[in-house]
C-alpha cells in the first residue's frame, strides 16, 4: 500500500481527498443553515457525518474515473515533460473551481428547495436557457464566479508544493495497468450494490443532510422514470381491479362496461344544467399561508382574499406534487401522481381522457395561456395533444402587449391581457370557451413592473405574491367590463406550494394551496371545509355546470353529498394517500409507510408512525398501482 501511495496514483488520492474535504465543507455549511431544523444530537451528527462520508467516497469514485484512465494511459515520457507540470497547475485550478462552483450550486438549491440536488436540478440542467436566466437575473453570477475563481487561485497556492510532489513519481505501465483496474472496480461495484439513497432518519433534513449533491444528481438522472410494478408494492391486478371500482362508485356514478378493467364511468348531473365559460387561473407557488383568509396577516392578498369571500373557498384543499407538470397533469387529466416522471413530460401522454377532451366535445374552443416558452417542461406538447385547441405562450405575444417579462415570461398582467383579448375573440365567434391560464410572476428572481405595489420588485417572495395578487383583481376588473363575464367561471388554484421541505417526509402543511370558484352572478358564496386536492377541481367545475357526462376520472365532485373527503399528495418517488388523520406512503423499495397525523398548521405537520391498516394500504396501492395498469394498458386514452 505504501508504495501505491508513492506511486503515480499519488494524484488520485490527493483529488480524492480534495473532494472530500470540498464536500465536508458543503455538508457543514448547509448544516449551520439549517440548524435549527435538525436535533444536534450526537446520533444524529454520527448520521449526517458517517453517512455523508459514505455516499461522498461513492461519489468520488464516479468523478475520478477520468483522472485514473489518465494516470494510467499517459507515457512516463509525456507524463514527465516541463510542460506535463503546468498542465497538472490548470487541472487543479479547473478542479478547484469546479468543486468551488459545486458549493455554490448546492447551496442555492438548497436555499430553494432545501434538498440536496434532485430531479428537478435534473430538469434545469435539460432547460438551460430558463434555467440560466433565471439564475443570472436572481444574482450577482458574475461577482460570484469571479470570487470563486480567486479563492481556487489561492487555494492552488497553498497546496502547490503538494501538487509537485503528487506529480512527481514514476510509475512503470503493468503497475499502472493492475492498480488502475482495483480503483476502475469500484464505481462499478458501487454503481450495481448501491442503488439510491437509503439513509434512515424520521428528520428529512438530517436525511437530505446526510446525502451527497453530485450523487444526488445521477441517481435522479438514472431513476427520473420509474415503472410501477418494478419498484412499488403490488397486489393481485383482479383484487386491485375490484378494488378500485368500489373506490370510484358514488351515488351519482355508474361504471358503463362491466369489463374489470374499464375506466368509463357514467357520472349523473343536476336538473339543472347550464353551459358557461371557464377559465382555471393556474397560479405559480401560491401556497395557502401567503393569504390573509388563512391567517396571514402581511397584507399581501386583498383581492384572492375578496374573491375569496365572494366565491366557492375550499379550505382543506391539497397540491398533488411540488412541480407546476404535477398541478397541469392533476388539474388536466385527473390522475393521482404518478411515480417519476410527469405524465406532461412523457412522450405518451397523449390522447387522454382529459378536460380539454371533454370540454371540446361538448363544443368548446379550449385553450392553453402562458407567459412563457411553452417547450419548457413539454408544456406546449401535451396541451396540443390533449385536446386544448389554442396554445397560446410567449412567442404568440406581440412587443406591444408586452410591457415586462423576465426569464420565466411576461408579466401575469401582460398575460391576463392577451387572454382577455383571447376570450373576447372567442366571445366575438359565439364560442364558448375553456382555458387553463399559467402564471409566472411568483417565482425567483421575484422581479415585475415597477409602481404597482408597495414593495420593491426584485425585493423576495413576499412582493412577487402581492404583485401576482394585484394582477389577479386587474384581471377581474377588467373582466368585468366584457359581455361574458356573467357567464363565465373563474377557478383560481395554485400549481404547488412555494416550498415543499419539512421535517418529515411528504409534509402535508407543505401542499396545502386554495381553490376559489367564483361566479358572482350564480354561484353562492361558501366555505367547503373538505379534504380535496387538484385532481377534484374539473370534476368539481363540472358539477357546478350540471352536466351528464362519462367519465375516466379518478377526481370527484366535492360538493356532491357522496364525496369521499381524501387527498393525495407526492413526489416523484413518494406517493402519498390521505385520508382523515392518516397519512399512507408507498415507498420506492416496495415498502409502505403510514404516519398517524397528530397536528397540522401552516409552520408544521406533526406525525407519529404506525404500522400500516390493511385497508389504508389496500386503497393507497390501489389508486396508485390501477393508474400505472390503466396508463400503461393505453386505458385512460380517447383514440
Amino acid at each position: 500500500m505504501k508504495q501505491l501511495f508513492n506511486s503515480r496514483f499519488k494524484v488520485y488520492f490527493f483529488v480524492l481527498a480534495i473532494f472530500l474535504a470540498y464536500n465536508f465543507l458543503i455538508r457543514t455549511t448547509l448544516l449551520l443553515i439549517s440548524w435549527d431544523k435538525v436535533s444536534l444530537s450526537f446520533k444524529a451528527l454520527i448520521n449526517i457525518y458517517g453517512n455523508g462520508l459514505f455516499y461522498d467516497l461513492i461519489s468520488s469514485f464516479y468523478a475520478t474515473i477520468v483522472v485514473v484512465l489518465y494516470l494510467v494511459f499517459v507515457p512516463n515520457k509525456l507524463y514527465h515533460h516541463p510542460l506535463h507540470r503546468y498542465i497538472s497547475y490548470l487541472f487543479f485550478i479547473v478542479v478547484f473551481f469546479a468543486l468551488g462552483f459545486l458549493a455554490i450550486s448546492e447551496h442555492v438549491f438548497w436555499e430553494e428547495f432545501s434538498v440536496r440536488f434532485n430531479f428537478i436540478a435534473v430538469d434545469y440542467l435539460v432547460y438551460t436557457q430558463e434555467v440560466i436566466g433565471n439564475i443570472m437575473e436572481s444574482y450577482p453570477v458574475w461577482q460570484i464566479l469571479a470570487v470563486n475563481l480567486i479563492v481556487s487561485l489561492v487555494v492552488f497556492y497553498f497546496l502547490k508544493r503538494f501538487i509537485d510532489r503528487a506529480i512527481m513519481p514514476q510509475t512503470h505501465f503493468s503497475y499502472r495497468v493492475k492498480y488502475g483496474v482495483v480503483l476502475l472496480i469500484l464505481p462499478i461495484l458501487a454503481y450495481f450494490f448501491v442503488i439510491g439513497s437509503n439513509v434512515k432518519s424520521d428528520n428529512q433534513y438530517e436525511k437530505n443532510l446526510s446525502y451527497n449533491g453530485l450523487y444526488q444528481l445521477f441517481s435522479a438522472f438514472i431513476n427520473n422514470k420509474l415503472e410501477y410494478s418494478d419498484f412499488y408494492t403490488t397486489i393481485d391486478e383482479k383484487v386491485m381491479l375490484k378494488n378500485y371500482r368500489t373506490l370510484m362508485e358514488q351515488s351519482n356514478s355508474t361504471f358503463v362496461e362491466a369489463n374489470m378493467d374499464s375506466m368509463k364511468r357514467l357520472v349523473k348531473g343536476s336538473e339543472h344544467k347550464t353551459e358557461k365559460n371557464v377559465v382555471i387561473i393556474l397560479m405559480e407557488s401560491m401556497s395557502s399561508e401567503f393569504m390573509g383568509i388563512f391567517g396571514n396577516k402581511a397584507g399581501l392578498t386583498p383581492n384572492l382574499d375578496r374573491l375569496a369571500n365572494e366565491g366557492l373557498l375550499f379550505t382543506n384543499f391539497f397540491a398533488t406534487g411540488t412541480r407546476t407538470v404535477r398541478g397541469m397533469e392533476a388539474i388536466t387529466l385527473s390522475i393521482p401522481p404518478l411515480a417519476g416522471r410527469s405524465v406532461v413530460k412523457q412522450p405518451d401522454g397523449v390522447d387522454m381522457f382529459s378536460s380539454g377532451y371533454l370540454f371540446k366535445e361538448h363544443g368548446y374552443r379550449t385553450s392553453f395561456i402562458y407567459g412563457g416558452h411553452g417547450y419548457f417542461d413539454n408544456m406546449n406538447a401535451f396541451f396540443a395533444a390533449n385536446d386544448f385547441s389554442d396554445i397560446v405562450d410567449k412567442t404568440e405575444m406581440s412587443s406591444d402587449e408586452i410591457t415586462f417579462s423576465n426569464v420565466w415570461g411576461v408579466s401575469d398582467e401582460n398575460l391576463f391581457d392577451k387572454a382577455i383579448k383571447k376570450y373576447d375573440s372567442d366571445f366575438a365567434a359565439h364560442q364558448k370557451f375553456f382555458s387553463l391560464v399559467m402564471t409566472t410572476s411568483n417565482h425567483r428572481p421575484y422581479t415585475y413592473p415597477d409602481g404597482k405595489i408597495d414593495i420593491p420588485s426584485h425585493s423576495g417572495r413576499s412582493g412577487a405574491v402581492k404583485y401576482a395578487d394585484f394582477a389577479v383583481g386587474e384581471l377581474i376588473r377588467k373582466a368585468q367590463t366584457k359581455p361574458w363575464f356573467n357567464d363565465t367561471i373563474f377557478v383560481f388554484v395554485a400549481d404547488h406550494c412555494a416550498s415543499s421541505a419539512g421535517k418529515t417526509e411528504l409534509p402535508m402543511h407543505k401542499y396545502k394551496i386554495p381553490l376559489i370558484i367564483y361566479a358572482p352572478s350564480f354561484i353562492t358564496p361558501q366555505k367547503v371545509d373538505k379534504m380535496a386536492s387538484q385532481i377534484d377541481v374539473v370534476p368539481t367545475l363540472l358539477g357546478v355546470l350540471g352536466w351528464d357526462y362519462e367519465s375516466r376520472f379518478y377526481g370527484n365532485n366535492i360538493l356532491s353529498d357522496s364525496f369521499i373527503p381524501r387527498a393525495f399528495i407526492g413526489t416523484y418517488q413518494k406517493l402519498g394517500l390521505l385520508r382523515d388523520d392518516t397519512l399512507t406512503i408507498l415507498l420506492p423499495n416496495k415498502k409502505v409507510r403510514e404516519y398517524k397525523i397528530m397536528n397540522q398548521s401552516y409552520e408544521d405537520s406533526t406525525y407519529r408512525l404506525i404500522s400500516p391498516l390493511e385497508k389504508d394500504a389496500l386503497d393507497a396501492i390501489t389508486y396508485f398501482q390501477s393508474e400505472s395498469y390503466f396508463h400503461k394498458h393505453r386505458l385512460d386514452r380517447v383514440r
